[in-house]
Formats: C-alpha cells, structure tokens, sequence
C-alpha cells in the first residue's frame, strides 16, 4: 500500500478544522460529547501507530469523508440533521416529499456510509494484522462492518438506559421505529457489499 506522506496531515488537519467548526454551539452539547468518545480514541492510535502501520491514499480518503459526516452528525445529532430544509433551500424541493420519507434518515446514511467508506480501510487492516489472503480479507472485512455495527447499536442501547432522558434518546435516534437497529446494520452491510463489490472492477480498468 502506497501513501503519500503529506496526504494524512493535510487530511487531518482538515478534519481537524471541520470538527472545531462543529463543535461550536451543537444543538445538543451532551450527545456532541458522546458521538466524539470514539474519534477521540481511535484518531490518536492511527497517529502513533503510523510509523507501523499505515493505510493506503484511498484508505485515508475514506476515513476523511467518513469521519466529515459523522462530526456533522454530531452537530445536530443523527436525528436531526436539516438535509430537507437545505434541500428546500438550495434545490427547491423537499427530499423527504421526493422519497415519500417520513423520518429524518441522516442517521441511515451515516450507517450505510460507515459500511461503504470504511470496509476498505478495515480491509488494509486486516490484510496487515493477520496477512489474510484476499480472498479472506474480502470476507473478514464485511464480517468486522457487521459485527461493529451490532456492537455499536448495544453501545447506543447502553447508553440509552444510563443516561436516559432527552440524552439517552438524542443518542439513540431511533425516532419511533422498532427496527432501527435492523436497518442500521443492514445498509452498514449493503454499503460494504457495494464497495467490496466495485472496488476490483475499478481495479480492472487502471491501465
């Protein structure tokens, strides 16, 4: 894996910038706090383990795109990101309308996202820590997009019934509907399967 050495600070130091601008006046300060628990954790490792370890340019793109939705997701929280006011706005017409939606889905977005942007740079870590073949790699890949996603739906669960209260539930975001979880889990898979799916094509046409 090839990476440019100047591609993760300047990505990181956009990041950085983003997230300073999202951090100011989120509309829910405790759930802003609670969505940066992990960034707070894993960006730190991914910088002192970069000397052993690191990921490809494409790898770092995804995590960039991916960590931007989710410090705008905690700006609003999940559940209450404006996308059909913009859309409104912007474009002159309502995507929920559009789609006949009757919740705000910038939640399974992120979701769907997590598997679509995230599955590859899961896949580099794989092939790395356990030299996996392609092949297994490809399979342990999807199976870690869907084994953190369950695990992060019982981490919104837990801190549902900790914390509980407007909290618990800005946390949670699952807006009424009992199969939230479910449809959580399974776009995260669905994004993975798209990427892992077109990404050797893509592959294939590189002169």
């Amino acid at each position: 894996m090839s990476t440019k050495p100047h591609l993760p600070v300047v990505l990181l130091c956009l990041y950085l910038v983003a997230w300073l601008i999202a951090a100011i006046n989120p509309l829910h300060r405790g759930d802003w706090l609670l969505e940066n628990l992990l960034p707070a954790v894993f960006i730190p490792i991914f910088i002192f383990t970069y000397r052993k370890f690191q990921f490809s340019n494409t790898g770092y793109l995804l995590l960039f795109l991916f960590m931007l939705c989710h410090a705008l997701g905690a700006h609003y929280t999940y559940a209450e990101v404006p996308y059909d006011q913009w859309s409104k706005d912007w474009l002159g017409f309502s995507i929920n309308d559009l789609f006949g939606f009757e919740r705000n889905h910038y939640d399974r977005l992120i979701h769907f996202t997590y598997g679509l942007f995230l599955v590859l740079p899961y896949r580099e870590w794989l092939t790395w820590i356990m030299s996996a073949s392609p092949r297994a790699s490809w399979w342990l890949s999807l199976e870690f997009i869907i084994a953190s996603s369950a695990v992060y739906e019982l981490i919104e669960w837990a801190a549902a019934l900790v914390f509980g209260g407007d909290l618990g539930m800005a946390f949670l975001g699952i807006q009424g509907d009992i199969w939230d979880a479910h449809w959580d889990m399974m776009l995260a898979a669905l994004g993975a399967l798209i990427t892992l799916s077109v990404a050797p094509l893509l592959q294939r046409t590189k002169p």
